[in-house]
């Protein structure tokens, strides 16, 4: 499984971006999806994930209300809608997918198998 994920780059805090990240097999055939995030000296941390065949989300607190992830199957991509972006956003922001991750572990970069490349968002003051 591959993941291609864009959409990163450079924003003025209270600014929107939207990372998509697409899938080399079909989204509908992964039990979740995820973005996490990591910033320099900080250790990987996960930011909201979805099951593409139920539609079923998972939000960190910090990003609820602002973020939104959702999914287009038939193009086998999933989308991090990104509102009211804040310094602190800033990090390199990782699409993960997994085949066989449980509810409890959605949450867990450990459960995930297939990871994308970073895209880096910057959220300047």
């Amino acid at each position: 499984v591959q993941l291609q994920a864009s959409g990163g780059g450079l924003v003025q805090a209270g600014g929107s971006l939207r990372l998509s990240c697409t899938a080399s097999v079909r989204t509908a055939s992964t039990r979740g999806m995820g973005w996490f995030r990591q910033a320099p000296g900080k250790e990987r941390e996960f930011v909201v994930a979805i099951k593409p065949s139920s539609g079923h989300t998972y939000y960190a607190d910090s990003v609820k209300g602002r973020f939104i992830i959702s999914r287009d199957n038939a193009k086998n991509t999933v989308y991090l809608q990104m509102n009211s972006l804040k310094p602190e956003d800033t990090a390199v922001y990782y699409c993960a997918a997994s085949q066989r991750v449980i509810q409890s572990a959605i949450r867990d970069p450990k459960a995930y198998e297939y990871w994308g490349q970073g895209t880096q968002v910057t959220v300047s003051s």
